[in-house]
């Protein structure tokens, strides 16, 4: 039986694919050991190329037939020119950046649109556990504790849309989702994980 968490990930990776277009390029970035890059290879035919740190995650990526780089995307993206990609994705990855304006701006110069994925900090289940049990939560799509999580900024649906305001951003698409369904009510408060597809205003197609 799949876990919880194996399910709401699939999920997640079900709605980019139905993003993404036919024979695409596209940069994965913390790509981890390349399950997302091989559905949108196997199933969209995408030109996929991945950059991950872990070296346990590059050997499975490797083993899967990748492309992928080793490389700490947090100190930008300077060895690949601007519109290199069709798509950028930053995957359950950009909450674990320490720059993460910097990391944005990278992601909106090299890819004509950017796919961003994270889970979403204000979702109930948080809020219940924060309330009543006054701890950190540890939920479906936050499973790791305060002390071992690769998290190092907690975000809710509302701050992403409040930081995209005003910086020439241009949202072209928003998807809520659960463990199972999508979430098209409250999704700030019901919606445990949040797809944005965003590129520059001057930019994108």
């Amino acid at each position: 039986m799949k876990s919880r968490k194996k399910e709401n990930i699939e999920l997640g990776y079900k709605i980019i694919c139905s993003i993404v277009n036919e024979e695409a390029t596209v940069l994965d970035l913390g790509c981890g050991s390349g399950e997302l890059m091989m559905l949108l290879r196997d199933q969209k035919r995408a030109k996929c190329q991945g950059i991950e740190i872990l070296r346990d995650n590059i050997f499975k990526c490797v083993e899967k037939g990748l492309s992928v780089f080793q490389l700490d995307f947090d100190s930008g993206l300077s060895n690949y020119q601007s519109d290199a990609f069709d798509y950028v994705i930053l995957n359950r990855s950009l909450q674990e950046t320490v720059h993460v304006e910097h990391v944005l701006q990278e992601a909106m110069r090299v890819g004509k649109r950017v796919i961003i994925g994270f889970p979403n900090f204000a979702h109930i289940g948080a809020r219940i556990q924060l309330f009543f049990k006054g701890r950190t939560p540890v939920t479906d799509s936050l499973p790791h504790l305060w002390y071992n999580t690769p998290n190092l900024h907690f975000l809710s649906i509302r701050d992403f849309e409040e930081y995209i305001a005003g910086r020439g951003i241009r949202v072209i698409s928003r998807h809520y989702f659960t463990m199972r369904k999508r979430v098209v009510i409250c999704p700030n408060l019901f919606a445990t994980d949040a797809i944005y597809v965003i590129a520059l205003e001057n930019g994108g197609v």
